[in-house]
């Protein structure tokens, strides 16, 4: 706001949990795709602040980011490479040359976001570089059973969002009956909202079976 007042920001969440650099990235790729072109995404889950990771600025297509190379960015981006890649190594951006070693969110990548939303290119902000630092989404497991796949996100609501397709949840599926196995529970019918799931759906849990 020191920068420029007039900046529009809208907080997604600050319900991450803790260093959970996957969490931050199943949110953010939920999200980006809502957003106008031109917008800037801070992003500020950073278990490595204080070490050699570095800070970077991308773009890729119409949308850019600021945040660490921790990962976040690889699994946004699905591993493809961004359109322009920087490191965050030039101070004059920065809210003081001394960040501190474990604020920089506020020290330096909340004002280089700014100055990239009052009209600063991404090259401006820092030195070009070569790649990110990679992280992978895990990838379900298909055979002639089924398909066994991971929880890659629980919201606040209690939903469970898999990592499983609703593409490769109806190829494994070929029209038969299904069961879902989750914990101890069973549940036996798919349904697409929480009224439409009837009370004998399952044998130790109430739940909504969701693919993504």
């Amino acid at each position: 706001m020191r920068i420029d007042p007039t900046i529009q920001i809208i907080d997604i969440t600050h319900e991450i949990t803790a260093q959970d650099v996957m969490e931050a990235a199943y949110v953010l790729r939920s999200s980006v795709q809502y957003f106008p072109a031109g917008t800037v995404h801070l992003v500020v889950v950073d278990p490595g602040v204080g070490t050699d990771r570095k800070g970077v600025a991308i773009r890729s297509g119409v949308h850019r980011f600021v945040g660490p190379d921790n990962g976040v960015f690889s699994l946004v981006l699905d591993g493809q490479p961004p359109d322009e890649l920087v490191e965050l190594d030039r101070s004059q951006f920065w809210r003081t040359n001394s960040p501190s070693r474990t604020f920089h969110g506020r020290d330096i990548f909340a004002p280089v976001a700014a100055h990239l939303a009052c009209g600063r290119t991404i090259r401006d902000v820092g030195t070009p570089i070569g790649h990110l630092q990679r992280l992978h989404w895990a990838l379900p497991i298909t055979d002639e059973q089924g398909i066994q796949g991971w929880v890659q996100h629980i919201d606040r609501f209690g939903n469970c969002i898999t990592n499983i397709t609703r593409k490769a949840f109806e190829e494994s599926r070929r029209g038969r009956n299904m069961k879902c196995f989750v914990g101890n529970g069973i549940l036996r019918e798919v349904a697409n909202t929480w009224r439409s799931v009837s009370r004998s759906c399952c044998s130790t849990v109430q739940t909504v079976w969701r693919s993504l």
